[in-house]
């Protein structure tokens, strides 16, 4: 046979699937892929049912059906606080992964840089290789993931075209604050960059703090692609509608890819997500109370039993380091020998730190838990956690 597409070789299954394979073989709990499996809101799934029934199946709009990007122009107003002022600045996709496919190949041509930070979204990476783009990362800072824009300027280079970030962060829970943001525009306009900002766990920060979209800024508007979506908000991760905000200038050619690509997203969940756009301000105050409730859970379940914890300031994950588990025990030698001993002898499972960064060494040490799950589901994890580490410790004793 002839040979595939250079595009294809080495593409492989996503790591974070593969654990979920694993876990599913022990009939374990997968605190692993961020798969936020708890009920979708009845309102919103009365409504699909409706447009099901009433035959709303047909293709829509590329950049989606009118009333929805009505009310995502409301809402990108009045919670991103986005200069957003017309339809045409509004693409509904295939996703929010369905936006960001049609940002990166909007914006990136082959020999083309952008700039991300790490631990990063390995689909982001992914995707990137597709154009063929090249990727530089720019590490963040542990234990508190500060950036260094000194090493984000040293990254810039005649080739540079664009810088993506994602906030609240993807695997570290970092939310970025406003001081850091103003200092990455001053960056991105001192060299005529583009931004992306993938903004999917939005409405998850704790403690008081504050989510603040890079394109609500003065000047930042004209130059970012805000990427957002429904599926971690409303516990509807496989119904696959997200949407891109931006310039039109921008969003006009994402809209073109994006017909070429999906042709839409599907009719009737996008006439059932407008339920959503309804959802009274005490839905979002209970899903923040569970998730801030749930991460305490986690995060002391780690502390317990020997991981270093840093309770992330949004999104629904925690990026924990277990350091003194590699110096004690067997079994955690690194990344994916801790992530494996933990399956089979806690039925728990988790993501290597290496699928976040460009040097598996520099994640060697480190585990992603999500704790988007139901209570007695993540309480059951927490107790095979605290009965099943220690375990482990007693077996290497004796």
């Amino acid at each position: 046979m002839r040979p595939l597409a250079d595009k294809t070789k080495g593409l492989t299954q996503s790591g974070i699937r593969a654990i979920t394979k694993l876990v599913n073989e022990v009939d374990g709990i997968n605190l692993g892929q961020g798969i936020c499996d708890m009920p979708t809101p009845s309102p919103i799934k009365e409504a699909a049912k409706r447009a099901i029934d009433n035959d709303m199946s047909v293709y829509t709009p590329f950049t989606g059906i009118r009333q929805l990007q009505e009310a995502l122009l409301d809402k990108v107003g009045s919670f991103n606080r986005l200069p957003c002022t017309s339809r045409d600045e509004i693409m509904v996709s295939a996703g929010s992964t369905g936006a960001f496919v049609t940002a990166i190949f909007t914006l990136l041509d082959p020999g083309d840089e952008i700039i991300l930070f790490e631990p990063y979204y390995g689909y982001h990476v992914n995707i990137i290789a597709l154009t063929g783009a090249t990727v530089k990362a720019v590490q963040l800072k542990s234990p508190e993931w500060d950036v260094d824009f000194d090493e984000l300027r040293k990254a810039i280079g005649p080739k540079t075209k664009a810088v993506l970030l994602n906030t609240p962060t993807n695997p570290t829970g970092k939310v970025w604050r406003r001081d850091e943001l103003e200092a990455l525009l001053a960056i991105l306009i001192e060299h005529d960059l583009f931004a992306i900002t993938d903004e999917i766990y939005e409405y998850m920060v704790y403690d008081g703090g504050e989510h603040i979209s890079l394109a609500s800024l003065p000047d930042a508007y004209e130059r970012t692609i805000t990427i957002s979506g429904f599926s971690k908000t409303y516990n509807m991760t496989g119904w696959r509608l997200g949407y891109a905000v931006g310039p039109a200038a921008l969003v006009e050619p994402m809209g073109l890819l994006n017909d070429l690509f999906y042709i839409c997203a599907p009719s009737p969940l996008q006439h059932g997500i407008l339920e959503a756009f309804d959802m009274p301000d005490s839905y979002f105050d209970t899903m923040l109370a569970d998730y801030d409730r749930k991460r305490s859970m986690i995060c002391g379940a780690l502390e317990d039993v020997g991981f270093d914890v840093v309770p992330p300031a949004g999104s629904y994950y925690v990026f924990a380091g277990f350091r003194r588990l590699h110096e004690t025990l067997e079994g955690f030698e690194d990344d994916v020998a801790a992530c494996e001993t933990l399956i089979r002898q806690t039925g728990v499972a988790s993501i290597p730190g290496r699928s976040f960064f460009d040097k598996p060494e520099d994640g060697r040490l480190y585990l992603r838990f999500c704790y988007a799950k139901e209570f007695d589901v993540l309480e059951d994890a927490c107790v095979r956690l605290r009965e099943g580490v220690p375990a482990i410790a007693r077996s290497v004793v004796h």
